[in-house]
């Protein structure tokens, strides 16, 4: 085949390099003309569409060495290149249907590409038609609504079958079952399809017959024959003599192809002159294909054509839409709306890859890196593409045939001066708006471990709650490295603390792989309540790059303290008593209360209230400052001893409390003696009797107990008479002697005691004390003469 250069329809390189395209150009060498193949359709994968080296007049090797290949231009593979054999083979089971639909003949477009020198030989490949599809009807069923009144002779055109194959494997002829009404005929549209026709053979009477029944076929021109049917059902009806009729026969309409759904196409209007039943008029789509009732939808009482999905100027520039008129009688009528599909800039261009190299040696001249190809689905002004590059680089982008374009260095690259280039290819049509698209690429020439990591924040604040669980994920550092591979891989880590007191190492811990910091043991807001430290990360480079962030984590307060009482205190030994003159007018300030809670925010905020009192409504306590106050004046008939229970609550929540007691007691004036008070009496509500019962049983021990003491004391009088006069503590009768004490009444006590005092006699003439204590008597005798002194009752 002879090498010709082709002209191009786009031309997209950089204007200051266009001297330079010029001096680069004579080196394509191009195919000219289609060379024409042909395959029929379901064919096997692998068939054989030609020879590529005969055709050519080439070797096997050197189509292999020159990188040849086969590009479609619908970007689908259908076609492969054996490099073995240099056959063209089809990669795929060709339909015929799905790749061309009605359009006949069918024919896929592809290119043979060859580098070195760079060459591209065009071609066609016609896929022939078999006969793997049969007649269908869309609708399983027609109904024809026939007055009968009908003339005999009158035709009705019926809705043709779909059959996807064409030419002679297409519809050629209708029939239907034998009957002695009715007879099918053929008739021929504008378009070279065919129709079927009911003709009336003889008049209907619905009187006698209301409905028939038969069943259409259609038959295509395949070897064999396919067909398919569907049921005609005619409903007979009764007179109406006059038919709908439109008031166009054909409409016509532009539409943009952007109009969005519910848009209202055009409207079509029929009238009937007869009256009642017979002169209402629905509208429907007649004869209509699958595609026309999923775009279009009409109303059945207004003729409103309205778009039901969006169109395309590059699928379908017009539909051609069939409206049928039929009134209550069954009368109908037919016009021809035509849909004209304006067409908008509403495809980008396409950029299409073919070969690609991402990486380059830095001393490589005028290297291929790229070979595309560009092209726009829009008509027009809008399918006109420019494409360019970024100035200033080393980079040139030279057009070549059927819209393929060739990028190459310009020069030798320094890796030392740039180690990557981001090439950015910018393609835009001529419409209006203009669209355009970019498409990207990056060109490494080596790298090193130079960018160090960077976190995303130079200091991050991290919370978490007092009393967490120990592991605890309280939140993440993250860092990136602008290196690749092992260059970007980052281990995080935890730098020595700037306090040495600070135990970092027990309180948090990080992971090294993603950075997420867990809290290692629970901590307390009371005692710390923000720590400062440093994480690292660093890459897996050689040398190995780090960075470093300040992460601060601050302890939120829970409410873990429950309110303590300074004032009054409750561990004393002896309860506080405070004493309020009757006098006192309402409001004086009795006493307050003091508390403190560890915690902070609200969860310090106390408030105090009055739990409990003796006599309600005396005494009243502030909420905000624990003041206790009267809260009327005092009167001879309030008790003296009151006991206010005082409950301190923080707000907190859930809110934790304390309690405190309080005793006041009410004295005439500040001169009085002031004991301390006892317990507060039991309830007053107990019976008088049971207190007389309680005194009278004191008094009867208190008198038996009396008894039983000086029944012993005169048993041990008694005793001591007796006694050894030397080296025995002893106590006579009468009046005691001068070695004992009488303590009797005499004291401070409240009970008279007796002491005896026992000295021991030394060779120096002197006495010495020895012990002192309380002689009881002593019921237990051991024997005559004897006194058991030595275990005494005390």
């Amino acid at each position: 085949m002879k090498g010709e250069v082709m002209e191009t329809r786009r031309l997209c390189f950089p204007r200051q390099r266009q001297v330079l395209f010029l001096f680069l150009f004579w080196g394509v060498s191009l195919g000219n003309g289609f060379q024409h193949y042909s395959v029929t359709e379901e064919t096997e994968r692998g068939s054989f569409v030609v020879n590529l080296a005969k055709e050519l007049g080439l070797g096997v090797e050197e189509l292999a060495t020159r990188r040849t290949r086969v590009v479609s231009d619908d970007n689908k593979q259908h076609l492969l290149l054996d490099s073995q054999t240099g056959d063209v083979l089809t990669n795929e089971k060709l339909d015929r249907e799905k790749l061309c639909g009605p359009t006949e003949p069918c024919m896929l477009y592809f290119q043979i590409l060859m580098d070195n020198p760079f060459q591209i030989y065009r071609a066609e490949l016609k896929v022939r038609d078999i006969n793997d599809h049969s007649p269908v009807f869309l609708d399983k069923e027609m109904v024809l609504k026939i007055q009968e009144n009908t003339a005999e002779g009158a035709t009705f055109r019926l809705e043709r079958a779909q059959d996807l194959d064409g030419g002679l494997n297409g519809i050629q002829n209708y029939t239907i079952e034998p009957n002695s009404f009715f007879h099918i005929t053929i008739s021929d549209s504008d378009e070279g399809t065919i129709y079927p026709e009911l003709v009336l053979d003889k008049a209907l009477d619905w009187e006698k017959q209301h409905e028939l029944s038969l069943t259409l076929t259609a038959l295509d021109g395949g070897s064999p024959p396919r067909s398919g049917t569907t049921t005609v059902r005619i409903l007979v009806l009764d007179v109406n003599d006059n038919a709908p009729k439109f008031s166009k026969s054909i409409y016509e309409t532009q539409v943009p192809e952007n109009s969005p759904i519910g848009s209202l196409i055009v409207k079509v209007s029929a009238e009937d002159v007869d009256s009642g039943v017979n002169a209402e008029v629905s509208y429907s789509f007649f004869d209509a294909a699958e595609d026309i009732k999923t775009i279009f939808q009409i109303n059945p009482l207004s003729g409103e054509i309205i778009l039901r999905a969006l169109l395309d100027y590059e699928l379908v520039k017009s539909h051609k839409i069939n409206i049928q008129a039929i009134d209550g009688g069954g009368l109908s009528a037919r016009c021809v709306v035509w849909v004209q599909v304006l067409d908008t800039n509403d495809n980008p261009p396409e950029l299409i890859v073919s070969s690609l190299s991402n990486y380059i040696d830095e001393n490589s001249p005028e290297t291929v890196l790229a070979v595309f190809r560009v092209k726009d689905r829009d008509s027009g002004e809008n399918g006109k593409t420019l494409c360019y590059i970024q100035d200033n680089l080393p980079f040139l982008l030279r057009p070549s045939v059927d819209n393929f374009y060739i990028l190459m260095t310009e020069e030798a690259l320094d890796r030392e001066s740039r180690a990557q280039y981001n090439i950015t290819i910018t393609v835009t049509d001529l419409g209006t708006p203009r669209l355009k698209t970019e498409h990207s690429i990056t060109v490494l020439v080596s790298d090193v471990n130079d960018n160090a990591p960077a976190f995303s924040q130079t200091s991050y604040t991290l919370s978490v709650r007092e009393n967490n669980s120990p592991a605890l994920h309280i939140g993440s550092v993250s860092a990136t490295d602008r290196d690749s591979g092992s260059n970007a891989q980052l281990t995080y880590s935890l730098l020595p603390p700037q306090d040495p007191h600070l135990p970092l190492a027990s309180l948090v811990s990080i992971n090294a792989d993603n950075g997420q910091l867990f809290a290692l043991r629970a901590l307390d807001f009371e005692a710390l309540q923000a720590f400062e430290f440093r994480v690292g990360a660093t890459d897996h480079g050689s040398p190995a790059l780090s960075s470093q962030a300040l992460v601060r984590v601050v302890v939120l307060d829970d409410n873990d303290n429950s309110p303590f009482v300074l004032y009054p205190l409750q561990n004393a030994s002896a309860p506080c008593t405070e004493l309020v003159p009757r006098a006192a007018e309402p409001g004086y300030l009795v006493t307050k209360v003091v508390a403190v809670d560890g915690d902070s925010g609200q969860n310090a905020w106390l408030s105090f209230q009055l739990l409990k009192a003796t006599e309600p409504g005396l005494f009243g306590v502030w909420a905000h400052n624990g003041e206790v106050r009267t809260a009327r004046l005092l009167s001879e008939r309030d008790a003296a001893r009151h006991r206010l229970v005082v409950l301190v609550k923080d707000n907190g929540e859930p809110p934790l409390s304390a309690s405190v007691t309080l005793h006041v007691l009410l004295v005439d004036g500040f001169s009085q003696p002031y004991l301390p008070l006892p317990e507060v009496a039991p309830e007053r509500a107990q019976a008088d009797s049971l207190t007389v019962y309680l005194v009278i049983a004191l008094a009867s021990v208190s008198s038996l107990f009396l008894f039983s003491v000086l029944v012993f004391v005169a048993v041990r009088l008694c005793r001591r008479r007796r006694a050894a006069p030397l080296g025995v503590c002893s106590v006579p009768e009468g009046h005691f002697p001068g070695h004992l004490v009488d303590v009797s009444g005499t004291g401070t006590l409240s009970q008279s005691y007796q002491y005896e005092v026992c000295l021991t006699g030394g060779s120096s003439g002197t006495s010495e004390f020895k012990f002192l204590k309380p002689i009881y008597p002593n019921i237990h005798l051991h024997g005559p003469g004897r006194d058991s002194e030595e275990n005494p009752i005390f």
